[in-house]
């Protein structure tokens, strides 16, 4: 399979958190309205983009054929794995050569070095007397340097007949990763070629499904009323900051989807075309840290934050509400906090123009400039409950309302 060297643009990345929430909540808030049940052409198509490798599309429309892509694409899967196992022999095969090359090189040396140290003593023993003691030391020497050359050489013929087997393997290797690299790219084509066919059809094959569900019309599903977070908003000043943090978290909720498509091409483009990334994980590293920064109000609004109420939980509402007005000093210190260490990381990053270690390279201020959104927004929050609790004591209490 062909490799994909394919980074994201740091625009897109910033764009893509910007923009898609709002699309995908004008979507969400205008299916809801029309409430249609059934099929769905808009899920139809995005089913075919995310799954349709799988025939996922076909399947959700009730059509068997769709599984004519599951074989294609377990083709695919092993001859990835057959052709990343032969590519690992072929490196290898290829890193024992360099180290052979480089053995005999280095022995070929030492010979070159042993012939002149056999040389230069043959040299001076021309000068020597026979049986002389510097004659007997130069003579030990030539000695000592033709066994080294016999054994480099020995060693060089021994290491050469290596070469043989490892260009073998190597070459082996090479066949084997392009053989299934062809089976794979051919049975890629026509995945792709089905595809095109399919984004034609869906139309026809959306009728055929809704025609089957009149005939055949399949029990109402039972849904679990989960309520409406609206409702936890308040009234006035307190319910405008309360609607502040309900659009906020509905805002970064969409988030997560943008991590279906992004891990979706991670796995895609790892395990079938070989070609891992690194910018997918950080990027979704960090789109999960300001998420969950921007979320804090709306899981304050919501009372979706983990605490021990062992006492709490048993207090009026207007006990509650007193408790609530006492401990909101630590709350605002931690907010504050949070809010000027914010301040000071962001223009940290700013001046120091400061990105990640990686080969993205992504620019940090933006995320750290949403540590000051996340504490300002908590804030907020912060205040529309100590503004909802002081209308809880200066109010009627609970008796009184019930007479």
């Amino acid at each position: 399979m062909p490799s994909v060297n394919f980074v994201l643009p740091h625009w897109l990345y910033w764009s893509g958190l910007l923009i898609f929430p709002l699309i995908a909540m004008y979507l969400s808030r205008r299916s809801a309205k029309d409430g249609q049940g059934g099929y769905s052409m808009g899920t139809a198509y995005f089913v075919w983009l995310v799954g349709g490798f799988l025939g996922l599309h076909r399947l959700y429309l009730r059509n068997s054929l769709g599984l004519i892509f599951w074989p294609l694409f377990a083709l695919i899967l092993y001859a990835s794995a057959v052709e990343r196992e032969a590519r690992v022999i072929h490196s290898d095969a290829i890193a024992e050569l360099a180290v052979v090359d480089s053995s005999i090189a280095r022995k070929e040396k030492a010979i070159l070095k042993s012939e002149a140290a056999v040389a230069k003593a043959m040299e001076r023993l021309k000068s020597l007397e026979t049986g002389d003691r510097a004659a007997k030391r130069q003579e030990r020497r030539i000695d000592k340097e033709n066994k080294k050359i016999d054994r480099n050489r020995t060693s060089i013929e021994k290491t050469r007949s290596e070469i043989t087997g490892l260009q073998q393997a190597a070459a082996e290797a090479e066949q084997v990763r392009e053989r299934w690299d062809s089976f794979a790219l051919y049975a890629l084509f026509v995945i792709l070629a089905l595809l095109a066919l399919d984004l034609a059809l869906i139309p026809s094959l959306l009728k055929k499904a809704e025609n089957r569900l009149k005939e055949n019309p399949e029990p109402p599903l039972e849904k679990e009323d989960l309520g409406d977070d609206r409702e936890a908003a308040g009234t006035g000043f307190a319910g405008l900051l309360d609607r502040i943090s309900l659009f906020a978290g509905e805002y970064v909720a969409f988030w997560s989807v943008i991590a279906v498509f992004v891990y979706y091409y991670e796995v895609v483009v790892r395990y079938v075309f070989n070609s891992p990334t690194n910018w997918a994980h950080e990027s979704m590293f960090l789109m999960f840290g300001m998420q969950y920064l921007v979320a804090g109000s709306y899981a304050m609004l919501t009372e979706s934050h983990v605490r021990v109420d062992i006492f709490y939980a048993k207090m009026s509402r207007r006990g509650k509400a007193m408790v609530d007005l006492l401990t909101s000093v630590f709350f605002f210190i931690f907010a504050g906090t949070l809010l000027v260490t914010g301040f000071i990381f962001s223009l940290d990053a700013i001046g120091q123009n400061e990105v990640s270690f990686t080969e993205w390279a992504v620019h940090y201020w933006p995320v750290k400039c949403v540590m000051i959104v996340g504490s300002i927004l908590l804030i907020l929050q912060g205040l529309s409950t100590v503004l909802k609790d002081i209308a809880i004591l200066a109010g009627p209490s609970q008796e009184e309302e019930a007479v």
